[in-house]
């Protein structure tokens, strides 16, 4: 069975190639087997963990009624910031933030926070990433904020030097548009924190995350109208992925997105087309 399972899928396998050219696929990085199991695997149905804190935000923010979204006021000169209600102090998790772009304005911050970050503040700075409690993407400008100070771009693109769209200097220093769609990648075992756009795992954006401390989702935004929603996908704990879990990642991944409901078709009992269904 295993021989004609490899033989039916590697048959297919030029079919699948995806065929993006998103900037972002030429800036991604190698990811762990434990985050492609995740990024794999069906999202887990919404609970508190897709909640921001009813508690921890600034006045100048109104939570939906599902406490999925968080709209900033129309205010003037202050910066606001909301948090998740559920932090995390270990395993690989996976938050999905959307936010439109054409609703930022300047210093649209996204990251992770202790409980102690502050989250309101006079005029408009970066907040998620102006204190040592806060680390910070600005989605504008691209920069990395933390302690109050810039830590340099994200993505690296000198760190992806090679690749052909990087070929001039000037290029390089350009902000990418960053989507509607933002993955949050919290590592609270390595103590990393990394972020995934148009499907693509750009990296890590901060190391050396303090140990054993709660952290939390968080954003910042001056801007007024802004509407942030939060939705936890997955998680895991430290353990590496089980051989079944990898099994049916490989297999997922030659099929494609436009192939997986033609497990069916595959030469394996009903039991594992099943779990290859369900698992994604």
């Amino acid at each position: 069975m295993g021989l004609s399972l490899s033989t039916w899928v590697h048959s297919r396998a030029t079919d699948s190639s995806s065929s993006s050219s998103s900037a972002f696929q030429l800036l991604a990085v190698p990811t762990s087997s434990r985050l492609m199991v995740i990024l794999n695997s069906s999202p887990v149905s919404p609970d508190s963990r897709s909640h921001w804190s009813s508690v921890h935000h600034s006045p100048h923010f109104i939570l939906s009624a599902c406490k999925q979204e968080a709209k900033r006021s129309p205010v003037e000169l202050s910066s606001d910031g909301v948090r998740a209600k559920v932090g995390v102090k270990s395993g690989l998790h996976v938050w999905e933030v959307l936010w439109n772009p054409n609703h930022r304005g300047s210093h649209a911050v996204i990251g992770v926070s202790s409980k102690d970050c502050p989250l309101q503040a006079s005029g408009y700075n970066v907040l998620v990433g102006k204190d040592l409690q806060s680390w910070g993407w600005e989605l504008k400008t691209n920069g990395l904020w933390h302690g109050g100070n810039s830590l340099g771009l994200y993505p690296d693109f000198r760190r992806q030097s090679s690749t052909r769209i990087l070929t001039d200097a000037k290029v390089a220093e350009t902000p990418l548009p960053i989507p509607e769609t933002i993955l949050l990648v919290l590592d609270a075992d390595a103590g990393t924190l990394g972020f995934v756009v148009d499907g693509s795992f750009l990296g890590v954006a901060f190391k050396d995350l303090p140990p054993g401390v709660e952290l939390f989702p968080v954003v910042s935004s001056v801007r007024g109208g802004a509407n942030i929603r939060l939705r936890y996908l997955n998680g895991t704990t430290c353990d590496p992925p089980t051989l079944k879990a990898l099994c049916g990642l490989s297999i997922r991944q030659v099929l494609g997105e436009r192939r997986q409901n033609q497990t069916d078709k595959l030469p394996l009992p009903s039991s594992l087309q099943h779990y290859l269904l369900s698992s994604h």
